[in-house]
């Protein structure tokens, strides 16, 4: 009864994927040709594009990625098609782009359309699907993940996809945007590792002081409800004074603008999920186990660091994969106050009227986030399954 269930929720999964990626395909465009990068663009379905033949083949393995969701009960053939339908549907988009290129054009702009990233959409769901099913160990996903990041590394170097506009406007940010995105990852770990630091003790210390435990929570919690961009700029004023009124603050870097602002709003945003995820983690330790190592004479200290700390850290490592996802977000809106990263971009495109500048600072963002999701919740279930 219950395996019939489950087959009907597999069905009505296939069924809203294939009816949402049809729909797509039939009444979105897949590309959009532009004059130059903020002119209105001519759309163009993907079954106008039948007349090449990556476009019709294409089009033939959607069927079958449909089909296999619906009716097909093997999740590695599921996989592997959907992954040939991935790896197909992007060929297609650098094949389409190429074609629709005018040769005498140096200005004219390619960019997806909505058919595109709906259909992306679909088969990365179909892809999501048939990886939780097959149930893989936490470092066979980081393997699966690797395996994607190379399918797509493999078509970005064989030049397929240089006529997209988001990868003319990556050829004039080469140096940029690689400058940018160094920038992006430091402000992230540094801030998560600072605030690792910080909130750790002062998670333990809660844990310890059950009395002001609520006070500290609370206070990190009215924190988090403070939007971003208001704490930037609050920020900004007693870190401007502090750098124009203590010796070599300035020279160490403490501005009122630029990255110690960001870093520091950052680091208090991050507080929160270490510290509480610390607490829970700690009061989830069987105290019977403390029990018998008191028993044996260890000490507060050898407790602590010999029992609960390791018992509890798959717990705070959660803590942690929050922030750091949470952080790579936020730097994008640290660029702004000219903290740098990705979020330099978005915001050029959105002051240029130029959509494909701002996928260039959006697209890796969330890729990055992706990854180090993926990555860190192979750790915790590695670490997990080695307590069980």
């Amino acid at each position: 009864m219950e395996d019939g269930l489950a087959v009907r929720r597999v069905d009505r999964l296939g069924v809203v994927l294939v009816a949402g990626g049809c729909l797509a395909a039939a009444s979105m465009p897949f590309i959009i040709v532009k004059a130059n990068r903020i002119a209105a663009g001519k759309p163009q379905l993907l079954t106008q594009l039948l007349a090449q033949p990556v476009a019709l083949a294409l089009l033939a393995l959607l069927i079958v990625t449909a089909l296999a969701a619906l009716f097909l009960r093997n999740q590695l053939v599921r996989l592997g098609i959907a992954t040939l339908a991935i790896a197909l549907l992007i060929v297609t988009l650098g094949f389409v782009s190429t074609a629709a290129t005018p040769a005498s054009s140096t200005v004219a702009r390619i960019t997806p359309g909505g058919s595109f990233w709906i259909l992306l959409a679909v088969i990365g769901l179909v892809i999501s699907d048939a990886l939780v099913k097959l149930q893989l160990t936490p470092w066979l996903r980081v393997a699966a993940l690797a395996l994607y990041a190379a399918i797509l590394g493999i078509i970005l170097r064989s030049g397929l996809l240089d006529n997209l506009s988001i990868m003319k406007e990556y050829a004039n940010n080469a140096d940029k945007f690689w400058n940018e995105a160094l920038g992006h990852v430091f402000l992230s770990l540094g801030s998560v590792a600072i605030a690792i630091l910080l909130a750790l003790p002062l998670g333990i210390f809660c844990y310890w002081q059950p009395r002001l435990r609520a006070v500290v929570l609370r206070g990190l919690s009215l924190v988090q409800t403070i939007p971003s961009l208001a704490l930037f700029g609050i920020l900004m004023l007693p870190l401007g004074y502090i750098a124009t009124h203590v010796p070599f603050a300035a020279a160490l870097g403490i501005q009122g603008i630029g990255t110690a602002p960001a870093l520091v709003a950052l680091v208090i945003y991050s507080l929160l999920p270490i510290v509480a995820n610390t607490v829970v983690g700690l009061a989830g330790v069987d105290p019977s186990v403390r029990d018998a190592a008191a028993g044996m004479g260890l000490t507060r200290r050898q407790i602590l660091t010999g029992i609960d700390l390791p018992l509890a850290f798959p717990v705070i490592l959660t803590g942690i994969r929050i922030v750091l996802v949470q952080a790579i977000g936020l730097v994008t809106v640290a660029a702004l106050i000219g903290g740098g990263g990705f979020g330099l971009f978005i915001f050029q495109g959105i002051g240029q009227t130029a959509n494909d500048l701002v996928l260039l600072g959006a697209v890796p963002t969330v890729l990055l986030a992706f990854s180090s999701a993926v990555i860190l919740d192979a750790v915790i279930d590695s670490i997990r399954g080695q307590h069980a």
